[in-house]
């Protein structure tokens, strides 16, 4: 019989950095009040600004996502995912470990008061931070202000909740950036005929905590070759047909056409900013 330390032993290696679910998503935009009014339309609301830097944060339910247009040249483009930020038991184990298993540290600048997030390099030019205080304790605490009269607990919309994250990668990619979440997090592929949501192209990886997904996307034949980055946040959504019902009353249009349609397994929202689109995703919310 499996004694304690076995089972232990076998949990560690399932789920090496201990997983435990997403915090958080960070855009980095030089129009921080237009990527602001999308996000507000698909459910959002503005709960803290950052003491010292050009940063906001905004919730619903338990999803957070920082809008930081701190340094961002006036010039730059699309916003785009700068970081993902993953809950953890130990932070500063799940960096050792990552670091250990080749992860390229990233070096933090931290100001005076500030909170120290340990983190590592992502794909392109974004960065994957590990947070463990999240239950009792919260990060927002130490480096954000509440903005007043705004209750920090935001309702979700329809059940809205993280579902994961689509990755755009180079053509014949999918084998390395598969040994690179398998090997550092523990994210293993699913069976090629287990799909999400109305855009099945790519390979699915899921998190040994089982509480969110990544889908690598090559790009088709005959398209460019993409520069490799996070292109998109899938929300999760018990019911599809209502949640776009609710986000529609709020502004939201969806994709409806070129093959692509709104489905209870799914749907697509069209450009909220150039750029920037939001999956749905059939899935009830972990428990």
């Amino acid at each position: 019989m499996p004694t304690t330390l076995d089972r232990e032993a076998a949990l560690a290696t399932a789920n090496p950095l201990g997983l435990e679910g997403i915090e958080f998503v960070e855009y980095a935009t030089p129009r921080p009040q237009a990527l602001g009014q999308a996000l507000e339309a698909m459910g959002f609301r503005p709960v803290a600004r950052h003491r010292s830097r050009e940063v906001l944060l905004y919730r619903q339910g338990g999803m957070n996502v920082i809008v930081n247009a701190h340094g961002v040249a006036p010039g730059a483009d699309a916003p785009v995912i700068a970081a993902v930020a993953l809950r953890v038991r130990d932070a500063g184990r799940a960096w050792h470990e990552a670091v250990a298993r080749g992860a390229w540290p990233v070096p933090v600048a931290v100001q005076p008061m500030e909170l120290h997030i340990p983190g590592i390099h992502g794909v392109g030019t974004s960065r994957l931070y590990f947070v463990d205080r999240w239950r009792e304790f919260s990060i927002y605490d130490v480096d954000f202000v509440p903005i007043p009269t705004v209750d920090a607990a935001v309702p979700a919309t329809a059940g809205l909740h993280w579902f994961g994250l689509v990755q755009y990668i180079g053509r014949g990619r999918s084998d390395d950036w598969t040994a690179f979440y398998r090997e550092l997090f523990g994210l293993k592929p699913l069976p090629a005929e287990r799909r999400f949501g109305i855009l099945p192209a790519g390979r699915v990886l899921a998190s040994p905590c089982g509480t969110f997904w990544l889908q690598l996307v090559e790009p088709a034949a005959g398209a460019d070759e993409p520069d490799e980055a996070l292109q998109r946040v899938a929300f999760g959504a018990p019911d599809v047909a209502a949640a776009v019902q609710a986000l529609a009353a709020r502004g939201v249009p969806f994709v409806d056409g070129g093959g692509l349609r709104v489905e209870a397994r799914g749907a697509l929202t069209q450009e909220l900013q150039p750029g920037l689109m939001f999956e749905l995703v059939h899935h009830e919310q972990p428990a």
